[in-house]
C-alpha cells in the first residue's frame, strides 16, 4: 500500500488555515491599507500532486512552483497595442512586468490586479472548494480567468496569452514527455503526460507525480492552441504570430529539452471601458490516486 499520509495532512492543514486565518488578515489588513504578503500564494492547489503556488512578493517576480519549490511553471502574458507585458511568470526575461496593484487571497479565489494606467487587468484562480459538496471538491482543477479593461478612456487591441509546462506530470524535469490535444464538447484539451506512465510507482515528500496527465483547456471558439517549446511559443506571441499550425511533433523528450507547453492565445480585439475576460482550466488526471491493498483505486471525483 502506498503512503502519502505525511504530504497529504501539511497541505490539508495549509488549506484549512488559509480558509480560517488568511479571510480574516486580509479584511484587518486592508482596514489599515497595509500590503498583504502571505509567505506563498496558492494558485493551483487542488491535492498534493497538482499545488502550485506563487512564493513571490509580486506574480511576475520568479517562476510559480509546486509546494516541493520545484518549478511547475505557469505562463501569462498580455499584449496592449504591440506592446508585451508579463502577467505571470518570469519569462520572457526581457518584456516589462504590468505592474501588479494589489492581491487578495480568499477560500476558493486568489485574485491578482495589475494596471498600467492604459488597462486593468485582473487575473483570478478559482477552484470550487466546496466542503458541503463533495463532487465539486474532489475535481483536480483550477478556472483561471483573466479580465481586461481600458481606464484612460480609449480603446485598446489586446490579446493574451497562457501557458501550462509538461513539468506538471514529472518527479524529475529530465524524465520524457509525450502529449496530444483532443476536442471536450466545447473546449479544446490538451494534454501531456510521462512516456513511463508509472502509475503508483513511488512516493515521497520530495516527490512530485509523473504519471496521469497534465490538461490545459480553454472554448474552440474563442482560443488558438498550441503544443510546442515554450521559447519559440512565446516569441511567436511576443512578434504578434499566429502560433504554429501543427502541434510540435519532436516527441518523446525531456521536459526540460526545449520545454513543450500548452498553450492557448486569445484574441480580444478593441478593448474599452467595458470588461472583456477569458478562461483557461488547468487539470489533472491521475487515473488511479492511491493502492488500497494491492488494489488501485480511482480518484473520488472519478469513482463512478
Amino acid at each position: 500500500m502506498k503512503q502519502h499520509t505525511a504530504p497529504r495532512l501539511r497541505i490539508c492543514a495549509a488549506a484549512l488555515f488559509c480558509a480560517l486565518v488568511i479571510p480574516a488578515n486580509t479584511n484587518r489588513l486592508l482596514a489599515s491599507e497595509k500590503p498583504f504578503r502571505p509567505p506563498a500564494v496558492p494558485l493551483v492547489t487542488c491535492d498534493p500532486y497538482l499545488s502550485i503556488w506563487s512564493e513571490a512578493d509580486r506574480l511576475t517576480d520568479d517562476v510559480t512552483r509546486h509546494w516541493t519549490r520545484r518549478e511547475h511553471p505557469l505562463v501569462s502574458l498580455i499584449r496592449v497595442d504591440g506592446k508585451l507585458r508579463r502577467l505571470m511568470g518570469k519569462n520572457p526575461a526581457g518584456a516589462p512586468a504590468l505592474p501588479q496593484t494589489n492581491l487578495q487571497v480568499l477560500p476558493t479565489r486568489t485574485i491578482y490586479d495589475f494596471e498600467d494606467g492604459q488597462v486593468h487587468c485582473t487575473l483570478t484562480f478559482l477552484r470550487p472548494a466546496l466542503p458541503d459538496d463533495l463532487d465539486a471538491l474532489a475535481l483536480p482543477l483550477t478556472y483561471l480567468t483573466c479580465e481586461v479593461r481600458s481606464v484612460d478612456g480609449n480603446e485598446h487591441t489586446v490579446s493574451l496569452y497562457d501557458s501550462t509546462s509538461s513539468q506538471l506530470a514529472v518527479n524529475q524535469p529530465g524524465e520524457k514527455v509525450e502529449w496530444a490535444r483532443e476536442a471536450a464538447g466545447k473546449l479544446t484539451a490538451l494534454r501531456s503526460g510521462t512516456v513511463t506512465q508509472g502509475i503508483l510507482g513511488s512516493s515521497g515528500d520530495d516527490h512530485r507525480i509523473n504519471w496521469g496527465y497534465a490538461y490545459a483547456a480553454a472554448p474552440a471558439q474563442q482560443a488558438k492552441a498550441a503544443i510546442g517549446a515554450e521559447g519559440e511559443l512565446i516569441a511567436a506571441f511576443a512578434a504578434n504570430r499566429d502560433l504554429p499550425a501543427q502541434d510540435d511533433t519532436r516527441m518523446p523528450r525531456a521536459s526540460n529539452d526545449a520545454p513543450p507547453v500548452m498553450a492557448f492565445v486569445f484574441d480580444l480585439g478593441a478593448v474599452g471601458a467595458r470588461a472583456v475576460s477569458r478562461q483557461v482550466i488547468v487539470a489533472y488526471d491521475e487515473i488511479y490516486a492511491i493502492k488500497y491493498f494491492g488494489q488501485k483505486l480511482r480518484p473520488y471525483w472519478r469513482r463512478n
